[in-house]
């Protein structure tokens, strides 16, 4: 549920800008992987990993570094798909954004960002 409402986000900013405001689909990409970063904290840490207990401000960090780390590669992933083989901008959108959700984002997000982390002190 997570990944829908996260997508439904991205791609509906993306639309927007690429067919309504006329920017370019690289230069919307970050624009729109941001709006659905931002819903996937959210709801990543309200209720898929129930982790509203942690320190927001680590969480906070951490995923912002994986995030930008993923608006990276969904930007170039864009553009090698756009220039390389062509492709429609939707099309290299989805299946980007496919790559780097399971490569990239749900390992680090289930294993790093909302760990349950534990003090050695215990």
């Amino acid at each position: 549920m997570t990944a829908i409402l996260s997508t439904v986000a991205d791609y509906s900013v993306m639309i927007t800008l690429v067919e309504v405001v006329h920017l370019g689909p690289v230069a919307a990409t970050p624009m729109a992987a941001f709006a659905g970063g931002v819903t996937n904290f959210n709801v990543n840490r309200r209720f898929t990993y129930r982790a509203q207990n942690a320190p927001l401000k680590g969480q906070l960090w951490r995923y912002a570094l994986v995030s930008g780390c993923s608006l990276a590669l969904n930007t170039l992933g864009e553009f090698l798909f756009l220039k390389v083989p062509h492709m429609h901008y939707f099309l290299a959108r989805v299946i980007t954004s496919i790559i780097v959700s399971n490569v990239w984002n749900y390992p680090l997000l289930r294993f790093f960002v909302f760990s349950e982390r534990r003090s050695s002190r215990a």
